[in-house]
């Protein structure tokens, strides 16, 4: 074990005294340590307003049964110091505070056999609850692109594109990861038992909030920091204006984590918060999975060709013989001459790119002159 029990044991604590991604605390336990914080409260100091009343309340805490619970229940308590630990998260220490949430998780409650040091390549798509087919879809290609291309996908296990998320990836038989605004140990929403089951068989379950502990809503905004902190980049497909996606994307940008989003309908109200930020140019455009790559992946790897319209036997003739079939008539024939006067070209010009088109298939010869073929017609 890395860490000292002693220093595991009081995180353990504190996780159960203080809400995900208190400032006062994360604070705390960033300055003084968690040992000596846990030590202070219990002496009733009081520290930064946290006040003398948790005394109480923390020495009724059992960290160690609380951990044996844990472990009975497949849950781990994984912390700053463990070979699981992902690093990144300490980014969070310099991000600021948002919605008065912030700072280095005082540890983290795992449920799967996902390590969680695999997510350093990750991206996280998220989006709205209420979602249309077009998202749903999107957001699906998407995970399962990137999936397939071995970045973990994670979200936050809710209705919506976040179902979708984890979905398409699923269906590449790579591992999700859902971190959720309760315990790690509770399905929510309940609608989705049969996903978190699978989550939590082959990838990862993550919560900042202890065994048991209820999907408040300003759990909600904790664990959007953790995602956006946890990933290499953030998708926000569909986000109205007002939309816990978008703190996601807030916090992405704090972190200066790449942000992307996929554009929607200009008449559909969960779109428009997405089409806001790409507007102002806070997010990059992305359409496809394949998109995603190119902006996550390491410069020169994974790019995109330009979208193009197949080439066509038309785009392969010259600028002269284009301009020559467009004089040839599609009905009557027309001799050479007349088609050289309608052309603006000379007639040894004309003929030579008559010919070409003959063999190409374009025209065809008659007693009457010269005419279009079938493929020449629109």
């Amino acid at each position: 074990m890395s860490v000292p029990e002693q220093e595991r044991l009081a995180r353990v604590a504190l996780n159960r005294l203080g809400e995900p991604g208190e400032t006062r605390m994360t604070g705390l336990v960033a300055e003084l340590g968690p040992v000596r914080l846990h030590e202070l409260l219990l002496a009733e100091t009081d520290l930064d307003g946290l006040g003398t009343d948790v005394a109480a309340r923390l020495a009724a805490v059992d960290p160690a049964r609380d951990l044996e619970r844990a472990e009975r229940i497949g849950l781990r308590f994984v912390v700053p110091g463990d070979d699981e630990w992902p690093t990144q998260l300490d980014d969070l220490a310099a991000a600021g505070s948002l919605h008065e949430r912030g700072g280095v998780p005082v540890g983290l409650w795992v449920k799967g056999p996902f390590h969680l040091g695999g997510l350093a390549a990750s991206v996280a798509v998220v989006g709205s609850r209420a979602a249309t087919a077009y998202g749903d879809d999107v957001a699906g290609e998407i995970a399962a692109t990137v999936a397939t291309a071995g970045h973990t996908v994670v979200s936050g296990g809710a209705f919506g594109i976040d179902r979708a998320a984890h979905r398409g990836a699923v269906s590449t038989g790579a591992p999700t990861v859902a971190v959720v605004a309760c315990g790690a140990d509770r399905v929510y929403p309940a609608a989705h038992e049969a996903m978190f089951d699978h989550i939590a068989r082959t990838g990862a379950v993550v919560s900042e909030a202890a065994p048991g502990c209820a999907p408040h809503r300003i759990r909600f905004l904790a664990r959007n920091r953790l995602i956006a902190a946890l990933s290499l980049g953030t998708v926000v497909v569909e986000a109205a204006v007002r939309s816990g996606a978008l703190n996601t994307a807030n916090w992405a940008t704090r972190l200066n984590r790449t942000l992307m989003g996929v554009p929607g309908p200009v008449t559909s109200g969960s779109s428009a918060g997405v089409n806001e930020h790409l507007r102002s140019g806070t997010m990059s455009l992305v359409t496809r999975g394949a998109d995603v790559l190119e902006l996550v992946s390491p410069a020169g790897t994974h790019l995109v060709e330009p979208a193009r319209a197949e080439e066509t036997a038309r785009d392969r003739l010259t600028p002269r013989q284009r301009q020559v079939l467009d004089a040839v008539p599609a009905a009557s024939g027309a001799g050479s001459d007349s088609i050289a006067r309608a052309a603006g070209l000379g007639l040894r010009e004309v003929r030579g790119a008559l010919g070409a088109l003959e063999e190409s298939g374009f025209v065809e010869g008659a007693l009457d002159g010269w005419r279009l073929t079938e493929l020449a017609r629109p």
